[in-house]
């Protein structure tokens, strides 16, 4: 499956090899729209930068999500305001907000296109409204002019709806070509095809990758979630996987972007078509945690039935997911690694709000890697405790024990002699040991069905026909490559016998 953004802007970006002996002042790991602002900032500060990517840029989050740059984020507001204070919920708003505003300054100075359009939260049934009446309280406390408006233009039948005017959307892959082309312009190099195995903290950083090793004074982690263990953000993130579809609708579509507050989710928007005239309506939901489904592909043809029944004649021409990770205290995690002395920072836990807080984040470690004065917003969130995360901690940490469990213990019980159907995997076991086999256009695969990150047990993903561990999140073709997630290492081949 190939996103919309994908298929209609690829990024045609040429990336040089390591030479031996590379050094930078700065590493960037992770070339999407984190990775390549965070990039960019420090390489327009005179910093030698060096962007790594294992895949190509924004192959991952950025390039297959609906690139929403909105304040009004769901129910978002209001599960911050029950976790913190009033002083972190508007720091949050504050941050958000900078991000939009330096996107869409940077849009319009490049030439890039985007859109001014009205957010919208709404409920289906009246079970949701007291949730959008909280969500519209926090919003106006962070500072937001929220306010309650049911007549969303939509086909289907809402029970309520609150917005925000002005709100910011544009092609995501576009935005990263133009950051990308700052970047080099600023004398910044690109490695691709550079997975990060490990590093090595001491008087500087010692970065090995699957394309050779460099040194650094210091590193970002950009990957989605830390591919470095020891800040141990792998525990209170969720990994969740959603769909997405693009279509051509006949005739007018509601212009607004729209989310509903109830399950299951769907996110609307309409973006101009890149070739001939009028829209193309996006559509996403039906989202789950990473490896937790088995039903992928039933999820995927739910969002074409439901499309086609809300708009006529829509006919589809993509479909895509994505992965996202959800913090346990509901607020992103951006700043230093643990036990690194200052060496290594991270940015992770967008909640799928990555397009303003992916920018936020970016200033955010401008001002950290340069010692220089942080924005009020930033101060706030980097001192932020939450006590009452650690329920929700529990939680994820419970889940994941329950998924190993399950895994090693309770797993598929099925024969591996014989070959799946096509875009069917199995797991079965040879001995005591799981094994993981797929048939993907005509060829049979088998590896180890152990995650190589800390051991679980993949599951197979029929609408992405990957290997997807239910413990983090970490994902592997049928061939059992790396494709994201905390793993760095691909899961072994096996003989199939």
């Amino acid at each position: 499956m190939t996103s919309f953004w994908l298929a209609t802007r690829p990024i045609d970006a040429t990336g040089t090899p390591l030479s031996a002996g590379e050094s930078a002042d700065v590493v960037v790991v992770g070339a999407g729209l984190t990775g390549v602002v965070t990039a960019a900032l420090l390489a327009r500060s005179g910093r030698r930068v060096a962007l790594l990517e294992a895949r190509g840029v924004g192959a991952v989050a950025t390039g297959n999500t609906t690139a929403k740059a909105s304040l009004l984020q769901g129910a978002l507001f209001s599960g911050i305001r029950r976790r913190h204070s009033a002083e972190v919920l508007r720091a949050y708003a504050d941050a958000n907000r900078a991000g939009q505003d330096w996107l869409a300054g940077f849009l319009a100075t490049h030439g890039v296109p985007y859109q001014r359009r009205t957010a919208w939260t709404y409920a289906t049934d009246r079970d949701g409204i007291g949730r959008l009446e909280g969500e519209r309280a926090a919003a106006v406390e962070a500072g937001l002019p929220v306010v309650r408006d049911d007549a969303t233009g939509l086909p289907f039948p809402v029970a309520g709806a609150i917005r925000l005017d002005d709100q910011l959307q544009f092609h995501p892959t576009m935005a990263l070509d133009a950051l990308l082309a700052e970047f080099t312009s600023c004398g910044g190099v690109l490695h691709l095809g550079c997975r990060l195995r490990r590093l090595r903290v001491g008087a500087r950083v010692a970065l090995h990758t699957s394309g050779g090793d460099l040194m650094a004074d210091q590193v970002v982690l950009a990957t989605g979630t830390p591919v470095a263990d020891r800040g141990g953000h792998f525990a209170v993130l969720e990994p969740q996987r959603s769909y997405a579809l693009a279509a051509e609708v006949p005739g007018e579509l509601p212009q607004g972007m729209y989310l509903s507050i109830d399950q299951p989710t769907r996110s609307l928007r309409t973006t101009p078509a890149v070739t001939g005239d009028g829209d193309v309506l996006l559509v996403g939901g039906n989202g789950h945690v990473v490896g937790r489904a088995a039903d992928t592909r039933h999820r995927v043809d739910d969002l074409d039935d439901w499309t086609r029944r809300w708009f006529p004649g829509a006919e589809v021409t993509h479909r895509w997911s994505a992965q996202d990770y959800a913090p346990a205290a509901g607020l992103p995690l951006v700043g230093g690694l643990p036990w690194t002395h200052g060496r290594v920072f991270v940015a992770t836990g967008y909640h799928k709000w990555g397009m303003t807080n992916a920018v936020a984040a970016g200033l955010r470690l401008l001002a950290q890697l340069d010692g220089g004065s942080h924005p009020g917003w930033a101060s706030v969130l980097g001192s932020a405790t939450d006590v009452t995360g650690w329920p929700t901690a529990a939680r994820l940490t419970g889940g994941v024990g329950i998924e190993a469990v399950r895994g090693w213990f309770g797993g598929e019980v099925r024969s591996v002699a014989d070959p799946p159907a096509e875009g069917q995997g199995v797991v079965g076991r040879r001995g005591l040991r799981p094994v993981a086999v797929s048939t993907v256009e005509g060829r049979t695969c088998a590896v180890s069905a152990v995650c190589t990150h800390l051991g679980g047990v993949v599951t197979w993903n029929e609408a992405e026909r990957s290997w997807d561990c239910p413990l983090h999140g970490s994902r592997f073709t049928a061939d059992g490559r790396v494709l994201e997630g905390p793993a760095t290492t691909d899961l072994p081949g096996v003989e199939r016998g």
